[in-house]
C-alpha cells in the first residue's frame, strides 16, 4: 500500500483509481468513489486483500471486469515514488483483443491480374457502409452505463428518431363507418326521406378507435443513477411522440415531471425537469412512492383505460408489505402495469431483492430497459396489447 502520512494522500490515490479504471473501460462513478470512502470505516485498510476485496464489491458490477480490476489493482495500489503514479503504462493491462476487428475493416490487397483490371465508374466504399451499419447494430446492444459521451449523443438521436404508437382502445362512443357493424338509424331515415322513407339504403358505423394514456413512473435513486438520464431522454421521447403521457420521478419521495418534459429542445427540457427534482440519487422508497401517486394522482390520470410504465431495479429501503399493497392497488386501476428494470438485461440476474419479490406478484409485464434493443421490444409490446386485460390472480382486496 502507499504511504498514509501525508494527509488526503489515500483520498487522492482513490480517485486517481477510479480513473484509472474508467480509462480502461469500467464505468465508475463519482457515487461509487465515495461508497469506496465511506466503506472505509468498516474495512481493515491495512490488510491489502480486505481492502480488495471490498473495494472489487463496491466499484465492480460485471463478471468480465473482475480480472481487470485485480490486475489494475496489483500494479496500482503497491508502494512507489510520490507522483509515479502519472507515468505508469496502464496499457499492459488491457488485453490484445482489439486486433481482429481491425482485420475486418481492412481490405485485403489486389492481386496481379486485379491490378490490371481498369477502375470502375462508380466505386462505392462498400465497406464504409457495412461498418457503419454494424457499428450502429453493436451500439444498439450496448448497455446505456457502459456508453462513452459520443454514443451517449447517438443513443439520444436514435430514442428522438424511433416512432411510438400505443395500442388503441374502443370507445363507447361511434362513428359514420360503411364498413360498420352497427345499424346508424338517424342516417338510415334521413337519407331515405327521398325515397319516402322506406329503407332502401342503409348507413352504418362503428367504434371509435382512442389511443390509450400512458403513465410512466420512472426511478431516479442512487442505484439507478447509471441508467438515470438516458431514461429521462427516453420519456422526453416517448411523451412527445405520444398524446397524453403523464410522468413522474421518484428516488425518496414523487415528482411530476409532465410539463418539464413537454418543452420543444430535449437539453432544455431535461435541464428543467432535473432542476424541478430534489432527491437526485438519493434513497428508494418505492412504496411510499406509489401510494403517493395512488392518492395524490391516480384518479386524475389512470382513466381510460391508461397504461402504466414503473421503471426501477428493485433496490428498495421501504416495507415491502406497503409496495405489494400500492401495487395491488395500481394494478386493479390500470389496463396493464408493466415494469421495466435495467438490471434484468444480465445473463446472471437472478430477482432476489425484495423490492422486486413483493412486485412479481402484481406485474403484468416484466422486461429489461438496458440499452436501445430492449426500447424497441418495448415498442412491440406496446403496439400489441391485447384489448382486454391480461388473466391476473385473484390478490387481497384493498382496504
Amino acid at each position: 500500500m502507499t504511504n498514509e502520512t501525508e494527509p488526503g494522500h489515500l483520498l487522492r490515490n482513490m480517485l486517481l483509481f477510479g480513473r484509472l479504471l474508467r480509462s480502461l473501460g469500467v464505468n465508475i462513478t463519482p457515487t461509487q468513489i465515495l461508497d469506496l470512502v465511506e466503506g472505509l470505516d468498516h474495512l481493515k485498510i491495512r490488510k491489502r486483500e480486505d481492502f480488495k476485496n471490498g473495494a472489487r464489491t463496491i466499484l465492480i458490477s460485471k463478471h468480465e471486469h473482475i480480472s481487470l480490476f485485480d490486475r489494475a489493482f496489483d500494479l496500482f495500489w503497491q508502494a512507489r515514488d510520490q507522483g509515479a503514479l502519472l507515468d505508469l503504462d496502464m496499457r499492459v493491462l488491457v488485453p490484445p483483443q482489439q486486433t481482429e476487428k481491425k482485420k475486418i475493416l481492412e481490405i485485403a490487397p489486389a492481386s496481379d491480374e486485379e491490378k490490371d483490371l481498369p477502375d470502375r465508374e462508380s466505386d462505392e466504399p462498400l465497406i464504409d457502409t457495412v461498418y457503419t451499419y454494424s457499428a450502429r447494430e453493436i451500439l444498439k446492444q450496448k448497455d446505456f452505463a457502459d456508453l462513452s459521451p459520443e454514443e451517449m449523443h447517438e443513443i439520444k438521436l436514435l430514442i428522438q428518431s424511433m416512432n411510438w404508437q400505443l395500442e388503441q382502445r374502443r370507445t363507447r362512443r361511434k362513428t359514420a363507418d360503411s364498413r360498420g357493424v352497427y345499424l346508424d338509424m338517424r342516417r338510415t331515415f334521413r337519407g331515405n326521406l327521398h325515397f319516402g322513407g322506406e329503407p332502401l339504403k342503409l348507413a352504418w358505423k362503428s367504434r371509435k378507435l382512442k389511443r390509450r394514456p400512458l403513465v410512466v413512473i420512472s426511478d431516479i435513486s442512487g442505484s439507478m443513477e447509471r441508467y438515470s438520464r438516458v431514461l429521462l431522454k427516453f420519456i422526453y421521447a416517448i411523451s412527445n411522440g405520444l398524446d397524453h403521457v403523464e410522468s413522474f420521478v421518484f428516488s425518496t419521495r414523487l415528482t411530476r415531471v409532465t410539463r418539464q418534459l413537454r418543452g420543444r429542445d430535449i437539453d432544455s427540457a431535461l435541464d428543467e425537469a432535473i432542476a424541478a427534482i430534489h432527491d437526485w440519487a438519493g434513497g428508494t422508497r418505492i412504496g411510499e412512492a406509489l401510494k403517493t401517486f395512488n392518492y395524490q394522482w391516480g384518479r386524475r390520470v389512470l382513466g381510460q383505460g391508461a397504461i402504466v410504465i414503473v421503471i426501477s431495479d428493485g433496490w428498495d429501503r421501504g416495507d415491502p408489505q406497503l409496495l405489494s399493497h400500492e401495487l395491488n392497488r395500481l394494478q386493479l386501476s390500470c389496463q396493464r402495469l408493466i415494469w421495466l428494470n435495467p438490471l434484468l438485461g444480465a445473463e446472471n440476474y437472478e430477482p432476489l431483492t425484495r423490492g422486486i419479490q413483493a412486485a412479481l406478484p402484481f406485474i403484468d409485464d416484466f422486461l429489461p430497459i438496458h440499452n436501445l434493443s430492449s426500447l424497441e421490444q418495448l415498442g412491440s409490446l406496446l403496439e400489441r396489447l391485447g384489448e382486454h386485460k391480461p388473466t391476473r390472480h385473484q390478490h387481497a382486496e384493498i382496504q
